[in-house]
């Protein structure tokens, strides 16, 4: 039986955090601008850097998304076709929509094609229909959507489906929550959300004292589908997508890194029966996340599926300490050091595919090789080549027992 092998669908931040992705084998990245997105917190695109990041990417022949998701008004909408016309001349593989208007906009003025965002909650066939009817070439379905049933939606819409695999996940329907509108005067459908969600709050309801200590009922436990991967393949599933464009450049790396060797093994091998399976949900565990949840893969997300636990309490024992700038046996490792590590620290540097390799920091100097105790951030330093290390490949280290 031949199978429909979806691609990996990365979030991209940045410029930098873009580059990462792709080297690191996402198929696909998905951007936002400085306007039109909900991620405002994010660093986002300048028009330069999104002309810079699509040329880099599709070189690669990776695709690239850009995000119009917000809910607008008619002022954001006058600001629109601009933007349109932009993405248009620099050739951008689809822009991610919720809005009927911003929908009608795009394939009024462009021949983008258009997928349909999360935040539109699209949870059953019909609403499929009516968006492909619209001109929508793919449908991001409502995280409550299984994958059966996002696989019945995609044969009888006859329409492109991408779903969720990882990431932060939301206790309302995506784009309609509105506690943080109320909490911190922040519009969280239009790019401001607080994630007051995560808050701790106090209950008085007549409960006992031990009710009242679950304040955190409204959070979410991160999303984590490696192990059914095989249902999404066998469902037809287009497009598999990390969420986190506000989260690290080693989480764009690894996620990108382990679901991209995922899928390539299951390609080759027809089957996940393998010690490769451990090892990639432990690089999983060393980027900063939740406790992790199938969520509504399956089956319907329950009680269990609630993160109970203060937000730092689900840091990871992992942080991303440089970036390898340059590697050469000449001039040895260059590093652009992110957070600071001392000599005789053992550090990993993350190649684009295979196992991380182990480095022992006893011979650490600045660029004009003088030794170094210990590193500063945003500095360079220079380490002994080492075999196999290459430029823009992540630098990690474990911080805590």
């Amino acid at each position: 039986m031949s199978h429909h092998f979806p691609e990996i669908l990365a979030p991209a931040g940045s410029l930098d955090k873009l580059k990462v992705a792709v080297l690191y084998g996402a198929n696909a990245v998905y951007v936002g601008g400085q306007k039109f997105g909900l991620r405002t917190a994010a660093d986002n695109f300048t028009l330069e850097e999104l002309k810079e990041g699509l040329a880099f990417a599709h070189e690669r022949g990776v695709q690239v998304y850009v995000v119009l998701n917000s809910f607008l008004h008619d002022k954001d909408i006058s600001e629109l076709p601009e933007f349109i016309s932009f993405l248009e001349s620099i050739k951008v593989d689809a822009v991610i929509v919720s809005d009927l208007g911003v929908v009608k906009t795009v394939s009024k003025l462009s021949k983008i094609p258009i997928h349909i965002s999360t935040q539109a909650s699209t949870l059953n066939v019909e609403a499929a229909k009516l968006w492909k009817s619209m001109g929508a070439t793919r449908i991001v379905v409502g995280r409550e959507v299984s994958i059966k049933e996002a696989g019945k939606i995609k044969r009888e819409a006859n329409i492109e489906i991408e779903m969720f695999i990882h990431g932060s996940m939301c206790m309302a329907y995506s784009g309609h929550c509105v506690i943080s509108n109320f909490t911190q005067g922040r519009d969280s459908n239009r790019g401001g959300c607080a994630h007051s969600c995560r808050f701790e709050y106090s209950l008085d309801m007549g409960l006992d004292t031990e009710e009242k200590k679950k304040a955190y009922f409204m959070s979410s436990k991160d999303l984590e589908g490696l192990r059914v991967l095989p249902e999404f393949i066998n469902e037809g599933i287009d497009s598999l997508k990390i969420e986190g464009r506000m989260k690290s450049h080693l989480y764009a790396g690894t996620m990108s890194k382990v679901y991209s060797e995922a899928l390539a093994y299951y390609r080759e091998h027809g089957n996940f029966l393998s010690e490769d399976l451990i090892h990639w949900e432990s690089e999983l565990s060393k980027v900063s996340h939740r406790a992790y949840t199938q969520a509504s893969l399956i089956e319907k997300a329950g009680e269990e599926s609630i993160f109970n636990e203060r937000e730092n309490s689900s840091d990871s024992e992992w942080q991303m300490v440089g970036k390898v700038l340059e590697a050469n046996p000449k001039s040895g490792i260059v590093i652009e050091v992110r957070n600071a590590f001392n000599q005789g620290d053992l550090i990993e540097i993350l190649p684009f595919k295979g196992p991380a390799i182990s480095i022992l920091a006893n011979e650490i100097t600045d660029i004009m090789l003088r030794p170094v105790q210990r590193t500063k951030p945003s500095t360079l330093i220079k380490l002994p080549f080492v075999k196999g290390v290459e430029a823009f490949h992540l630098v990690r280290q474990k911080v805590k027992a």
